[in-house]
């Protein structure tokens, strides 16, 4: 069964292109355009079954994160139709959903009620979130004192917490201390084996080839290949090169 479907989608955003009110003025009595169009995707398609794990890659700036963020329903496309069925679980922006002045503690009843948890939910679930993430000695601290691998830490532990029955995984890893990320990396696994569907974000071609049945090529908002793992990445080499 397909859970996320993407037809014909195309998102296009509004570079200003003056930078100060006094340079706006002019060009606005003038009539001319204030704005310039970027279309971070265009007419992109493709679906995902159930159980099945995505990897997405290109270069930054191909429109990787614009796709996870569309899925989530962060944002909505400017063109085309998305479908998506099931509980889902975003981990697509370090501090997403984080008040910086809240404790860590706090953050974990914030972002978790953010991603459909009840309160009883996350009482029971509080005290494995927090091992989880390991950060025991700071979740009392307010998370604006956080390095971005403890934001990364809660964040995930938090999302992989919510039972989702999609997991979208932006490029959140490279923050983090090996040993922490591979920790995440497993626990992707045991999602997987439970049925859980994950769209995975990754420049690390040896984490796509591990966790991936397939992939996806993003250029300047196209999809340039999908498919097989190996094929994919040859071709986004070859595009490198």
């Amino acid at each position: 069964m397909e859970v996320i479907k993407l037809e014909k989608v195309s998102k296009r955003f509004f570079l200003q292109q003056e930078k100060t009110f006094k340079e706006f003025l002019p060009a606005f009595f003038r009539g001319g355009a204030w704005a310039k169009p970027l279309w971070a995707l265009k007419n992109v398609s493709f679906s995902v079954k159930k159980g099945e794990t995505l990897g997405i890659i290109g270069r930054n700036g191909s429109g990787k994160s614009t796709t996870l963020k569309l899925i989530a329903g962060v944002m909505s496309p400017t063109k085309g139709k998305i479908t998506v069925r099931g509980r889902v679980s975003p981990l697509i922006e370090l501090g997403a959903g984080f008040h910086p002045e809240l404790t860590g503690r706090e953050n974990i009843y914030l972002n978790g009620s953010i991603l459909g948890m009840k309160r009883a939910e996350i009482d029971k679930k509080f005290k494995s979130i927090v091992d989880f993430s390991e950060l025991h000695e700071f979740v009392d601290t307010p998370v604006k004192r956080y390095s971005s691998g403890m934001y990364m830490r809660l964040g995930f532990s938090i999302a992989v917490h919510v039972d989702p029955e999609i997991l979208l995984v932006d490029e959140v890893f490279a923050v983090g201390d090996i040993a922490f990320q591979e920790k995440c990396l497993k626990r992707m696994q045991e999602l997987k084996n439970k049925g859980v569907t994950i769209v995975f974000v990754s420049h690390s071609m040896e984490a796509i080839r591990q966790h991936c049945d397939w992939s996806v090529l993003l250029d300047m908002g196209k999809v340039i290949r999908s498919g097989d793992v190996e094929k994919v990445i040859a071709a986004y080499q070859a595009s490198l090169s």
